[in-house]
């Protein structure tokens, strides 16, 4: 158990900027204020080995995991934020079954500068109390990649959530056979570290709130499907540093789905309403309307392809956009609510927050009041279950 901290009244505590609930519950973000910087290297070297070291629930699928991560560059895209990328750039991890795992290290939750800013500025968590970076995976570096063809399934992160925020989940999945990609959208995601050791954080979202969640959701929906197109050119043998031997190959690309958290589930809705060699995908906790109330055109329009709505125990504002959703798609739909639930039940907080030792409203507000345990089981039955039925 991580004791509270001691650095202030509050515990340590720091107020979450959590954009992505804007998404699910249409709380103010006008306090977002991190700007795109470098990690100053004594924050980096914040990270010590006498901190706690926090662990995910074992996957329980059949397979070992391995997993590696990719620096995407699309050369046809300019970075669409104000920053010193000059095209658009993205870090993705990719979790897959492996063939063994003997000799392959651990693999760290984040890199470490993005583990210390993830401390210190994004988790919500008391900080200076956890290593963030040797919080254990259940995955390992590098592994070969088990033979045969899988099915691929993207994640999409909250805003103001790191990639990495459900490594939990996409380790279950790939132990079940799933090939995961989970993406960090650079400038927008609250740290993203590159392999030559940059931090690029959060730009804040400025006056027109309304127009920058758009502008957000847009990009992310162009990030999925630049996505894609690298995953079919490294399926087709493609080289790359970071691809693991045996990748080529291994990808069904005919069977291709997508699920996210609170921003993130409105960007896998929208995803597969732009692009359709998404075939199933999952928005858990996300609105599909903006903040002025609007539709998003995915809830006007509907989908051809099934999409499964996961809610919160609690009052949530995702009505009117899952509403409409539901009265105008075609495709198969289902709305499910895990009763006694938070809105980041849905991610590593379920998991994790139980081993700080905070105070019972402050782990309420967080995860609910559903058993821990019971919680991540019903999560991983409906998650892969849809997956299974539906590519």
């Amino acid at each position: 158990m991580v004791p509270p901290s001691e650095a202030g009244e509050d515990g340590g505590m720091r107020t979450s900027h959590k954009l992505g609930r804007w998404i699910a519950a249409g709380s103010a973000v006008a306090a977002v204020g991190m700007l795109a910087a470098t990690l100053p290297v004594s924050a980096a070297s914040a990270v010590t080995s006498d901190l706690a070291q926090l662990s995910l629930p074992e996957p329980t699928g059949p397979y070992p995991v391995g997993t590696t991560e990719l620096h995407l560059v699309d050369e046809s895209r300019a970075n669409p934020w104000p920053g010193d990328q000059v095209d658009r750039e993205l870090m993705v991890s990719v979790f897959y079954p492996a063939s063994r795992t003997a000799g392959y290290p651990s693999a760290p939750y984040m890199r470490p500068r993005a583990a210390a800013h993830f401390d210190a500025e994004t988790s919500g968590l008391p900080s200076g109390k956890v290593d963030w970076a040797r919080t254990e995976t259940h995955a390992v570096l590098g592994a070969p990649v088990a033979p045969g063809e899988r099915p691929v399934l993207l994640y999409s992160p909250g805003a103001g959530d790191p990639r990495t925020w459900n490594t939990g989940m996409v380790a279950e999945l790939a132990s079940r056979g799933y090939v995961v990609i989970t993406i960090d959208n650079t400038y927008e995601s609250p740290e993203v570290e590159f392999p030559d050791g940059s931090l690029i954080t959060m730009l804040p979202p400025g006056d027109d709130v309304n127009a920058y969640l758009k502008k957000a959701v847009d990009v992310r929906v162009a990030d999925t499907s630049f996505v894609l197109d690298e995953l079919t050119r490294l399926n087709d043998g493609a080289r790359m540093t970071g691809v693991p031997a045996g990748f080529a190959g291994t990808l069904d690309l005919t069977r291709v789905g997508m699920f996210g958290q609170s921003a993130g589930g409105s960007t896998a809705a929208t995803a597969m309403h732009a692009d359709p060699r998404i075939r199933a995908g999952i928005n858990m906790d996300g609105n599909l309307t903006w903040l002025d109330g609007s539709l998003m055109p995915v809830a006007e329009d509907g989908l051809d392809r099934p999409l499964l709505l996961l809610g919160q125990g609690g009052p949530t504002d995702t009505g009117p956009g899952w509403t409409a959703f539901r009265e105008n798609t075609k495709g198969w739909t289902q709305e499910r609510v895990l009763r006694g639930s938070a809105h980041s039940s849905f991610t590593d907080a379920q998991a994790v927050v139980p081993q700080f030792d905070l105070p019972p409203d402050e782990r309420e507000d967080k995860i609910g009041t559903i058993d821990p345990t019971v919680s991540i089981r019903i999560q991983h039955a409906w998650i892969a279950g849809f997956f299974d039925r539906w590519l």
